[in-house]
């Protein structure tokens, strides 16, 4: 199941990412979409940052699908999150000199670069957006919690599980069509790669949902044929559709 032909080429900006979860005003969303910010294209494979690497950039993915991981003390890779059109990447920029993880392209990508000097500038003249990007990492936190959790707690079963419901979901928001299924744009390895288990393992797992009548494969489609018992055997939540900003009024409403 190798899907190097995967290519995504929706494209979402930075006011599209806070404007899906927070009603943004004119002034707001002039200010996101003035920010200065440098493209780069990246070939799948190629290393947008590498972990340790001194950064001041704050990234937004424009298209393409890109993960973030790190590489544990034995040379394997551990992916902590896939990074969609409209996903923000590099904040640790707002915290840290150098970056504590490495991210790079699983497809031909496209991100837009921003200095975090812009970024605060914007955040302090509007602090509500500085509060939705603050909300934002936090439903990304607790799904992070959710995989560490998972990878100590949960079968073999479940975290392949959790993964195909994860990257549905996260394809499903940028706009795209996954009613009838998905094409997976990862290989074994980098399933395995994000759920701590081999290929070999890995593709096990995707045999044994499909016989339990959990998932249907056509090539490197995936259907859902049972979602309801494919959530409860991950466990699975989606944390990013749980986020409710509606406390954050505009200022005189």
């Amino acid at each position: 199941m190798i899907t190097r032909g995967f290519h995504c080429v929706r494209v979402r900006t930075f006011v599209d990412r806070i404007g899906e979860f927070l009603s943004l005003s004119d002034c707001e969303r002039e200010a996101l979409t003035n920010l200065q910010g440098r493209t780069r294209s990246l070939r799948r494979g190629a290393v947008l940052v590498r972990e340790k690497d001194r950064t001041s950039d704050f990234f937004v993915v424009s298209s393409g699908m890109m993960m973030s991981y790190v590489l544990l003390d034995d040379g394997s890779r551990q992916i902590l999150r896939f990074l969609f059109p409209g996903d923000v990447t590099g904040a640790s920029a707002l915290a840290y000199a150098n970056s504590p993880e490495s991210v790079a392209a699983l497809c031909e990508s496209v991100v837009c670069l921003f200095d975090r000097t812009q970024v605060a500038d914007v955040l302090t003249r509007h602090p509500r957006l500085a509060l939705a990007l603050t909300a934002l990492d936090q439903a990304e936190r607790a799904a992070m919690t959710d995989r560490l959790a998972g990878l100590g707690r949960t079968s073999a079963q479940a975290r392949i599980a959790a993964v195909l419901l994860d990257l549905r979901d996260r394809l499903r928001r940028t706009g795209e069509d996954v009613a009838s299924g998905f094409t997976l744009p990862l290989t074994q390895e980098e399933i395995g790669d994000a759920s701590g288990l081999t290929a070999v393992h890995v593709n096990r797992m995707l045999r044994q949902l499909e016989d339990m009548g959990l998932i249907v494969r056509q090539g490197s489609r995936v259907i859902l044929a049972d979602e309801t018992r494919l959530r409860r055997a991950a466990k699975y939540v989606d944390r990013l559709a749980g986020v409710d900003l509606s406390w954050m009024v505009l200022s005189g409403e």
